[in-house]
């Protein structure tokens, strides 16, 4: 049985991500092991890890800095151990080097790049961007097996991931602008959307993350 550890670093929609995981997971073939993860010690038996994240940049990088030994037990099994991981919305934003929120932060820099603030075109357009957006998929990957050519998913957030290599963009959205939705490398892979929101589609890339065997 798998082991998936979804991070509870104070920054996440918990609930909602380890319900919809769940929800994935009783679509599989394979037994897997669901639970919230506190400390590096959950983490280290971790088979595949989850990484949620509601809110400010900053405040959600600090929690996650605050948990002991965590950073460097995630780095471990994410970059040296080959682990899966999943990165949600601020979760996928903590992956590049720098944040903007506010104050300029330095993030995980797994993949290279900036989160700044949305500037769509279109000043009619609202910020935070809330609700369903079509995303294009630019690159197949296993883990977007399961979804549909052109899903609609949902987002909420007011800055985005703006990577240095486009080649690790593997969707985007339009939101008066070119939004990333994805990016991935190796064996991690981040969401701007928020799939646990997303309904079948949500639940289809859940599946896909949980069947990933990178």
């Amino acid at each position: 049985m798998r082991h998936i550890a979804v991070i509870d670093y104070g920054s996440g929609n918990l609930h909602s991500v380890l319900h919809a995981v769940k929800a994935a997971s009783s679509t599989l073939s394979e037994s897997c092991h669901i639970s919230l993860a506190t400390t590096a010690s959950e983490i280290a038996a971790a088979d595949a890890i989850i990484l949620p994240g509601v809110g400010h940049f900053a405040d959600c990088r600090a929690n996650l800095a605050q948990v002991e030994d965590l950073e460097q037990q995630l780095a471990d099994k994410v970059l040296n151990k080959a682990t899966p991981f999943l990165g949600i919305c601020v979760g996928m934003q903590l992956l590049a080097t720098t944040g903007h929120e506010g104050t300029k932060v330095a993030g995980l820099d797994w993949i290279a790049g900036d989160v700044t603030r949305l500037q769509p075109a279109d000043t009619q357009l609202k910020i935070p961007h809330m609700g369903w957006n079509d995303v294009t998929i630019h690159q197949a990957h296993p883990v977007l097996r399961h979804m549909s050519a052109s899903p609609v998913m949902y987002f909420v957030h007011s800055y985005h991931f703006e990577a240095i290599e486009t080649d690790k963009v593997i969707a985007s959205t339009h939101y008066g602008q070119e939004v990333t939705a994805i990016v991935a490398r190796d064996t991690m892979i981040g969401t701007q959307f928020h799939p646990e929101k997303s309904q079948k589609e949500g639940l289809a890339c859940l599946a896909g993350f949980l069947e990933w065997r990178p």
